[in-house]
């Protein structure tokens, strides 16, 4: 975990899973009404996808705490199934608004490498929530 010295109310934690090309970075943001995340990794880091995700109550479970998603995938890029569930993810369990941007690129991808990199991506996940509850 890097800690750094920001004005009061802001974090930067930064989480590291995989290796080779698997690896994936992780840099979260946190203030102290949301948390801006960046998923970076493969061949290529790169803006692949943008999903915001918002905490509200649950429609069907009282109590739960649910999320409205939005996504925004660039043309062609399928970054947005490792953004969206980390996004929705934190935002249920801080109940704060959350943005992930991810761009994840392995050059001529097998479906086994696009299974590691989501299986590093819930890693990642989980890492940050140890640091962040």
């Amino acid at each position: 975990m890097a800690l750094l010295d920001f004005p009061e109310g802001i974090e930067l934690l930064t989480v590291t899973t995989g290796e080779g090309p698997w690896r994936l970075l992780l840099f979260a943001t946190r203030t102290k009404e949301g948390v801006i995340v960046q998923l970076l990794g493969g061949d290529k880091p790169h803006v692949g996808a943008i999903v915001i995700s918002l905490p509200r109550p649950s429609r069907s479970v009282p109590g739960k705490i649910s999320t409205t998603t939005t996504v925004l995938p660039l043309y062609g890029h399928q970054d947005d199934e490792v953004a969206r569930p980390v996004a929705e993810a934190l935002a249920r369990h801080l109940d704060q608004p959350v943005v992930v941007v991810a761009g994840v690129h392995i050059e001529r991808a097998t479906p086994a490498d696009i299974e590691k990199v989501k299986e590093n991506s819930s890693e990642a996940l989980r890492l940050l929530l140890q640091q962040l509850l």
